[in-house]
């Protein structure tokens, strides 16, 4: 084989395919071993053009300088070491190897046998050594130079006391969307209808479901089917091929630009728990041919794998070199892609040792040390299938975390529940008891009605059971309990009460949300009635199911959701750092949560133990103990009415002050009005009145 190019001894530092201006430095980890390759290839990809051992090694570091190469060069690595199963090592220089650091791929594996270490069909077929050379079917790593002309880019930086996300997939946002020009690319989610519609609706944070490099499962590419949420990640440096437009990296710095632009912060969704590569019967893709035993965490038979994560394997982030590069990766999406924040994936993995989940975990300190990435917004998946999985709350600041708690018991409540007031009286107070510690703030408790993995808002009101038929599993995949009512009709119907009783229930618990202390969080398309025909687990459904159906949105739920987001941004009572807990403020002795009775007076321990308790009201105030510089507000006074029609006895207001109603489930068009000493509230209703002066007038 000639040589057309010239390898020298570079540096271990950075790690990757690092551009010069002169020539390209490669640089890759691989503890156990024996000799490492750079595999180049033609312009096409094609072709390998040459083969060259990196010549240096240090430490663990295998590394090699070319002189003269450009960005857009091609290559793989190939590993050379031991296939010893039974020991944990699966070194097979046959098989392309992509760089774990790559900046760009190609494409995606083609699925076929000899991607496999293995020989697929063969006795105790993981033991067994498969010679067949895997190029053809690999995608190729790419040379890149990421720099990129920012301009005057200014990261948003919006207090999280502020902050409303929005979750949403890069197609199934864009895929449908009228005036796109690119749908489902990082382009077409920063195109300018996108823009006009997140600002205009109120959005300060679109977080994006996966957006590195992620691969096609072979089971769904069996089906006819893809990986459409992208949880199965095949390089953390790359963006995913099929959403860029022109193949050009550049494309998504141009996104967070113009998210940027329009005062929107970009937060990715990021899977660091595990890879693609699955379990000894996965695929040998990058790591599990790179070090195996570093790269994975194994069982104590030393040829299978931890799965703490339900996909074959879990990352084994205690090693230190793994470590690095989770946080090398993190650290370039902040400087060199400019991202706000990352929502991390089953991120009890994380943090999970040999003795269980440790919120004092390497992960977590490294994160917590780090002067780039404690600038951004950090958010934590509390839950994963292993051992002491469940963690909500046990996270460590500046972690947010989901809370699920919240959307089981906003459901239930609102699905008429017995029992659930109490509950909701303390999600409606930023979940005190899960978060109130360490210091942590209320906005830790990032709240939702809804995500990616359930039903939609507007299938949680139409249906009672999962329908996922469609993806293959024989309906076996997805939550079986979702706390829905399809309140009479199992889906679509014609029967105008139980249209308006569901439209009714979604004001509710939009409301809800939006009347909530901590960060609210909005699934793509529930503003707009949004649905998935009763799929609760769209994971692999690319297509009309889970793509945003903008032809059939419902405006006038999206209106209201509009000024929903107005009214918690005009009033900071509903958007406070600190907790309420019925505290007595310094200001005038009154206490900053007040709850009450419809009748006007104080709950008793009693009337929480109710399980028939269906009305909850409440007066808010700016948390006891918050300093003299922080917001004001007069008073919030809100009514949860999961019940029959009521009259509510307001409190009395100060002299000279008037109660104005700014939000009612059961009118959503009606805009602000004065009341005397009473609301009418009708059953199943949501209303908010703000204490104001009472020579102020709203129209």
């Amino acid at each position: 084989m000639s040589h057309p190019f010239v390898i020298s001894a570079g540096r271990a530092a950075p790690l990757g395919a690092t551009f010069d201006g002169d020539g390209v430095n490669f640089a890759v980890f691989s503890e156990h071993a024996t000799g490492m390759q750079l595999c180049l290839f033609s312009d096409d990809g094609r072709h390998e053009i040459d083969r060259l051992d990196l010549p240096e090694r240090d430490g663990d570091v295998w590394h090699g300088y070319i002189s003269g190469m450009r960005p857009g060069q091609q290559y793989g690595l190939r590993a050379h070491g031991p296939y010893r199963p039974e020991e944990g090592h699966r070194f097979n220089p046959n098989k392309l190897l992509i760089d774990p650091y790559a900046k760009r791929l190609t494409g995606h594996p083609q699925w076929h046998d000899a991607l496999m270490g293995y020989t697929v069909g063969a006795p105790d077929a993981d033991r067994s050594f498969d010679k067949r050379d895997s190029a053809p079917f690999m995608p190729r790593s790419v040379v890149e130079d990421p720099a990129f002309s920012w301009g005057r880019d200014r990261r948003p930086a919006t207090p999280v006391a502020e902050t409303v996300i929005y979750e949403a997939h890069v197609k199934g946002l864009t895929a449908l969307h009228p005036g796109v020009a690119h749908p489902g690319t990082f382009i077409g989610m920063a195109s300018d209808p996108m823009l006009d519609y997140l600002t205009d609706l109120g959005i300060t944070a679109i977080e994006l479901l996966p957006a590195q490099a992620f691969l096609n499962d072979r089971f769904l590419v069996q089906k006819k089917l893809t990986n459409y949420w992208g949880y199965q990640t095949l390089g953390f440096f790359a963006p995913e091929p099929r959403y860029l437009h022109r193949g050009q990296i550049a494309e998504f710095q141009q996104m967070v630009a113009r998210f940027h632009s329009a005062g929107i912060e970009v937060i990715l969704d990021v899977v660091y728990n595990h890879t693609c590569e699955g379990n000894e019967m996965g695929p040998t893709l990058a790591f599990r041919g790179l070090d195996n035993v570093s790269y994975y965490r194994l069982t104590d038979d030393r040829r299978l794998y931890v799965n703490d994560t339900g996909t074959g394997n879990t990352l084994n982030v205690d090693h230190p070199m793994v470590l690095r590069m989770v946080m090398d990766s993190l650290r370039y999406w902040v400087e060199v892609m400019h991202v706000d924040g990352f929502r991390f994936d089953l991120c009890t993995t994380l943090g999970r040792t040999d003795t269980g989940f440790d919120r004092g975990a390497a992960f977590f300190d490294a994160i917590r040390q780090d002067p780039v990435l404690t600038q951004t917004k950090l958010i934590a998946e509390p839950w994963d299938i292993g051992p002491g999985g469940y963690q909500l709350g046990a996270f460590p600041p500046p972690f947010m975390e989901w809370n699920d708690k919240y959307r089981d018991t906003l459901r239930r409540f609102w699905r008429h529940d017995p029992g659930m007031a109490p509950g909701l009286a303390d999600r409606l107070t930023g979940s005190a008891l899960q978060f109130d510690h360490s210091g942590r703030p209320a906005t830790a408790s990032v709240n939702m009605l809804t995500a990616h993995d359930g039903f939609t808002l507007h299938d949680v009101v139409s249906y009672n059971d999962k329908h996922n038929i469609a993806n293959g599993e024989d309906g076996n995949d997805g939550h079986g309990e979702n706390f829905s009512d399809n309140m009479g009709v199992e889906g679509p119907t014609t029967k105008q009460a139980i249209v308006a009783a569901r439209a009714r229930r979604k004001r509710n618990m939009m409301a809800s949300l939006l009347l909530s202390q901590g960060t609210p969080m909005l699934l793509a398309g529930d503003e707009m009635g949004n649905s998935q025909n009763g799929n609760n687990n769209a994971y692999n459904q690319d297509n009309a199911t889970s793509w945003i159906d903008w032809d059939t949105s419902d405006p006038a739920f999206h209106a209201f959701t509009r000024r929903l987001i107005a009214f918690r941004r005009k009033h900071p009572i509903l958007r406070q750092k600190l907790f309420l807990h019925a505290q007595e403020r310094a200001l005038d002795g009154k206490a900053d949560v007040f709850w009450r009775r419809p009748d006007g007076q104080t709950m008793s321990d009693a009337d929480w133990e109710d399980p028939a308790l269906n009305c909850i009201c409440c007066e808010l105030r700016i948390a006891s103990g918050t300093p003299p510089y922080g917001e004001t507000g007069s008073a919030i006074f809100a009514v949860f009415n999961a019940g029959k029609p009521r009259d509510v006895v307001l409190p009395e207001p100060p002299e000279g002050q008037v109660w104005i109603q700014g939000i009612d489930t059961a009118q959503p068009d009606v805009t602000y009005r004065r009341l005397s000493r009473t609301l009418n509230m009708p059953g199943d209703c949501v209303a908010a009145l703000v204490l104001e002066p009472s020579e102020e007038r709203r129209k």
